[in-house]
């Protein structure tokens, strides 16, 4: 395998890497909860997709204190 002659400089290295950068991600909104959901997901929230139930959601559990 070929090797580089001389060292990259820090900044040769930086100009290269200038385009690694995160996305922000798109949000459209759930028609049934209007919440934001990320596009072609079930709703997390509801459990909808298309305006179809897919995922039943269950409540939690509300443990009793006993005296």
């Amino acid at each position: 395998m070929a090797l580089p002659k001389r060292q990259h400089s820090r900044q040769r290295s930086r100009k290269r890497r200038t385009h690694w950068k995160l996305k922000v991600a798109n949000f459209s909104v759930c028609p049934q909860c209007k919440k934001p959901v990320i596009p072609h997901r079930v709703c997390p929230f509801c459990g909808t997709y298309k305006g179809k139930p897919i995922v039943v959601k269950r409540e939690k559990k509300v443990k009793k204190k006993t005296p």
